[in-house]
């Protein structure tokens, strides 16, 4: 297909009004990501169930002196590295579609394979290899809505995008609050917990009859004739749904360049991948610094475990309701500043929860991070899917997104050692230092994107 008639496809998308089939276009896409959420989600939740068991150790008996939790989370990031900066390329060079289905069930299968071991090393190697099917996938789920919906409502798909897959959190704090302390059946109930996702596997061939390929993809690898018939269909539902013809193409923009890896170290991509990797390194630590040491924080705070896993019911509940909160002003505000309040308001708030004891403190101020915490999350999947073509959008996005994996991978041990000698008080403030670092090279070096075209922000300088 030439640039010309690529441009052609990007103008037809981008002029769509918003309907319900595109917003069931996304609906369905989260979906397949609410599996992965709640995975990464339920270490906190499962851990006394690991314990439970004698799989896992308590307190300092695990690798380094640190609890077993750092090394559970750590063969989770570590996957999700292999995954995200080796595997995430595929997704540009075999479409979407196709990536999007069999990463949901290698993950899938890797889950239910994890759920029947019982030994430490058996559970920490089927963590790994379930992270690199969860690692493919979120890359390639946000590169896929991106490029699907008009750029008019792209904020807003992104943060109702996160509301679906944060279902899964209160869904895994709940089940591990009822499960976790009995055997149903006579089998741990850590093990009914972590085998709910592979329930993921029974939808994910109906999600793949419903989601067409992107026709972006498509229009970037030569069949001129798909990317026609997807867009016309895609066209055609929207036309009926809104029962009115639809706006005029504008003149869309051409992308030029390459397509393999050296393209992201080219003017104007290099800053972006170099800005996009520091951000990456340093947001995750507020994020999951929080999220998935919830339960140790507020034990450290006082709290036993047994109201600590009812505390993190209630501040779980959030989780989904944050991003819809988020989708009132998605596409009004511009994206790097949305960043940059996120996290200031996760600094403060967890320097502020690490001074309380009190129930009620303690769970409006996990709330409160919890809110900030969603807010950035929404924002930068949105945002850091934006400033690359859609030529290497995937491996662009899998190699920056990398850097929030290895991150954690270290990083678990970081929040380990500082919740060990220095309380949740160490914890939070090694996360107000992530948060400053994420404000100053969003702030100063991040581009605008709101509301422009895909192939526009790609193509500024």
């Amino acid at each position: 297909m030439s640039s010309a008639q690529a441009a052609a496809i990007t103008a037809r998308l981008d002029r769509l009004p918003a309907s319900a089939y595109v917003w069931r276009l996304v609906v369905l896409l989260s979906l397949g990501g609410l599996f992965e959420i709640y995975d990464l989600f339920l270490t906190p939740y499962v851990m006394p169930g690991l314990i439970r068991s004698q799989i896992f150790q308590e307190g300092q008996n695990g690798l380094f002196g640190l609890p077993d939790q750092a090394s559970f989370l750590s063969c989770t990031f570590a996957g999700l590295f292999l995954g995200t900066i080796v595997f995430a390329s595929v997704a540009d060079k075999f479409g979407r579609r196709v990536i999007f289905t069999y990463a949901l069930l290698w993950y899938a299968l890797a889950t239910g394979i994890m759920a029947a071991q019982d030994s430490r090393g058996g559970i920490l190697l089927w963590r790994f290899i379930a992270g690199v099917g969860i690692g493919v996938e979120l890359v390639t789920i946000d590169t896929y809505i991106s490029e699907l919906v008009p750029k008019s409502i792209r904020g807003r798909a992104f943060a109702i995008n996160q509301a679906i897959q944060f279902v899964a959190v209160p869904l895994a704090t709940f089940l591990s609050w009822q499960l976790v302390p009995i055997d149903p059946l006579g089998i741990a109930g850590w093990r009914w917990v972590v085998a709910v996702p592979v329930l993921g596997a029974l939808f994910v061939w109906w999600i793949r009859r419903e989601v067409p390929e992107s026709p972006r993809w498509l229009a970037q690898h030569g069949r001129p004739d798909e990317a026609d018939r997807v867009t016309a269909k895609i066209e055609a539902r929207v036309a009926a749904e809104t029962k009115a013809a639809l706006p005029a193409p504008q003149p869309g923009v051409v992308e030029s360049g390459g397509a393999g890896y050296s393209e992201i170290w080219k003017s104007p991509y290099r800053r972006r991948t170099i800005m996009l990797s520091v951000f990456n390194f340093f947001q995750v630590i507020g994020f999951y610094g929080f999220g998935s040491w919830v339960q140790q924080l507020l034990t450290a705070q006082g709290t036993s475990v047994v109201k600590g896993l009812e505390y993190g019911v209630a501040i779980a509940l959030v989780f989904p309701l944050g991003p819809l909160l988020c989708s009132l002003f998605a596409d009004r505000l511009e994206r790097k500043w949305q960043i940059c309040c996120a996290a200031f308001g996760t600094a403060v708030f967890g320097l502020l929860f690490s001074t309380q004891s009190g129930a009620f403190s303690l769970i409006l101020l996990g709330i409160l991070i919890t809110t900030s915490n969603n807010l950035l999350s929404y924002a930068y999947h949105a945002y850091q899917a934006e400033l690359f073509p859609t030529r290497v959008r995937a491996r662009a996005v899998g190699f920056v997104y990398s850097f929030s994996r290895i991150s954690t991978a270290f990083n678990s041990y970081m929040i380990a050692f500082f919740l060990l000698h220095f309380g949740s008080t160490g914890v939070f403030s090694f996360i107000a230092f992530a948060m400053a670092m994420v404000i100053l090279v969003i702030g100063v070096f991040g581009p605008r994107t709101n509301n422009r075209a895909l192939e526009e922000i790609s193509q500024a300088a």
